[in-house]
């Protein structure tokens, strides 16, 4: 068996759109499409226990919300608040899975991608990263 970590990716317009507030290539989502998301989220969350896959998986803050701590060329931190102007995609949410094969975690990601959303929607890709095993292996 070996870990990977699973993730969904997001902007801050995304967020808006979850709340209702629609901007190009970000439709607004009512409260059936963000009910419909979490239905479709649980039930995968649920499956995954049952078959002792999941380790753990979390939703994320919006973007809003980041906090990114440097190192300045003095040697101090610079902490800086909030998205970039130009939004980027981040990671929204993530899955810790520990699965018999990449085959399979693969067979997961799949099924991610076809969450429900409201028409025109952007889509992102689902990345998986295998977590190393402790042995530092990275060659």
């Amino acid at each position: 068996m070996a870990k990977y970590l699973v993730m969904v990716q997001g902007t801050q317009t995304d967020y808006e759109a979850m709340r209702g507030k629609a901007s190009p290539g970000s439709p607004a989502w009512n409260e059936q499409d963000v009910q419909a998301m979490y239905t479709y989220m649980g039930a995968i969350n649920d499956d995954l226990s049952e078959t002792g896959e999941l380790v753990d998986g979390q939703g994320l803050a919006e973007p809003a919300r980041i906090r990114t701590v440097t190192l300045g060329a003095d040697g101090k931190a610079v902490i800086t608040d909030g998205p970039y102007s130009e939004t980027k995609e981040l990671m929204a949410g993530y899955w810790v899975l520990e699965c018999a094969s990449l085959e399979r975690v693969t067979e997961i990601a799949d099924r991610v991608t076809r969450c429900p959303q409201p028409e025109g929607a952007a889509v992102y890709p689902v990345v998986i990263r295998p977590i190393l095993d402790g042995a530092g292996d990275i060659c």
